[in-house]
């Protein structure tokens, strides 16, 4: 059994900051990609930011700049900093990992957490 861990959301003024981390944990080999996905009120679920297990990352045009994602491998852990937040920020931020188990290769979601940006 693995799970997906994610925290750090909130309520945030335009132009403000918050980190937000996703926990692996559970019988994990080992875990390849890690990326943030986000869903705002009636959009679809997005890419934001992804991180290879090396350390290559990529970000959606709409982030760049402002997001920076980074993992701690020995943690099984994925971070989102997000600056300079902007109200079409507004989501449910999920993470999703491409994870080795002792059954086999799968991806795996969090549950989301919510980041609102308002004044």
């Amino acid at each position: 059994q693995v799970q997906l861990v994610e925290s750090g959301g909130g309520l945030v003024q335009p132009g403000g900051s918050l980190r937000l981390s996703c926990a692996a944990s559970g019988s994990i080999f080992r875990i390849n990609n890690m990326d943030w996905y986000r869903q705002g009120p009636g959009k679809q679920r997005e890419l934001v930011a992804s991180i290879t297990r090396g350390g290559t990352t990529n970000y959606a045009d709409s982030v760049k700049g402002r997001f920076t994602i980074s993992r701690d491998n020995a943690k099984n852990t994925v971070y989102l900093q997000m600056n300079s937040l902007k109200p079409e920020d507004t989501a449910v931020y999920y993470c999703n990992a491409e994870i080795y188990t002792t059954i086999g290769t799968g991806y795996y979601w969090g549950q989301g957490t919510q980041v609102t940006v308002s004044s």
